[in-house]
């Protein structure tokens, strides 16, 4: 997996102070996406072993309080991501108690495939569904468009 950007403090992708990520690859390339750079799969920098201990550091960092990590893109539950996501989210769990997990997809729940589906079932808000540039509306909270939901999961 590759990835364009990494917020170590963000307060715009998601509730709270969090970590965010935006990770390479989308096959839904949306008219009107504010992030086609990361369309591309191999466009970004590699998501390397120690960018992932990075975040778990972060997030279990007492100096500035996370309340959890947010992952965006390009889309993290491409199929090709999904490996690289699913270990990231496992550890998340396993060694972050208390954070939350939200992901930004262009897949509609219903569309989700298997291994996708292990990775919802690991997080805690899932905001799904292609960005609309027809159905846009600034005014909406954590998506773009109207058309996009927002799931809480848990």
């Amino acid at each position: 997996m590759n990835y364009h950007q990494y917020y170590p403090v963000d307060i715009v992708n998601g509730p709270g102070t969090r970590c965010t990520l935006f990770v390479a690859g989308c096959i839904h390339e949306c008219p009107g996406c504010y992030n086609k750079s990361t369309w591309r799969l191999n466009s970004g920098l590699p998501f390397t072993a120690e960018m992932e201990d990075r975040i778990i550091a972060d997030l279990n960092d007492t100096r500035i309080k996370r309340q959890g990590l947010s992952l965006s893109g390009g889309d993290p539950l491409h199929p090709q991501n999904v490996p690289s996501i699913l270990k990231l989210v496992q550890r998340v769990h396993a060694e972050c108690r208390g954070k939350d997990i939200w992901v930004w997809t262009g897949y509609t729940l219903d569309e989700l495939n298997s291994a996708q589906r292990e990775v919802v079932e690991l997080i805690n808000v899932l905001v799904d569904g292609k960005f609309v540039q027809d159905l846009k509306d600034p005014a909406l909270i954590w998506r773009g468009s109207s058309n996009q939901v927002v799931h809480r999961l848990r």
